[in-house]
């Protein structure tokens, strides 16, 4: 588990913690790619839009083994969301919006993702069966 303060700058601390799960899992360069960009993209919205940068409140990411994968679950301290609320960044109507592309990026670059406790909880699973490098 790693567990940050709301500061924007602690956003690297996840790659050195991926980094040390690689030298457990090995990860293919596409699927660590995947993985950085989703977990980077989930500990930012729980930084910004879940605890409102408010340095007392934490950031926690837990890690866990699944069938034939790896799953990442990414906890703030705020209110929550609602992310079926979330309008699709592709629709035309949204193309020069703010906001939703975040949640698109994690959606398309893990196997299964899910939102709990609120939407203050994203779970995003990748797949590691047969992606070893």
């Amino acid at each position: 588990m790693l567990s940050i303060t709301s500061n924007p700058n602690n956003i690297l601390e996840v790659e050195s913690y991926l980094k040390n799960l690689d030298f457990d899992f090995n990860f293919n360069s596409e699927k660590y790619a995947d993985i950085l960009i989703s977990l980077t993209e989930a500990v930012n919205n729980a930084i910004i839009h879940g605890n409102k940068n408010d340095e007392s409140k934490m950031v926690e990411i837990h890690v866990r083994e699944k069938e034939n994968g790896i799953a990442f679950c990414v906890t703030d301290e705020g209110v929550g969301f609602n992310p079926g609320g979330i309008p699709d960044p592709t629709c035309s109507e949204n193309i020069d919006c703010c906001g939703g592309r975040g949640v698109y990026i994690m959606k398309a670059l893990s196997d299964n993702i899910s939102f709990d406790n609120g939407g203050r909880s994203v779970e995003m699973y990748f797949d590691l069966k047969n992606e070893m490098a």
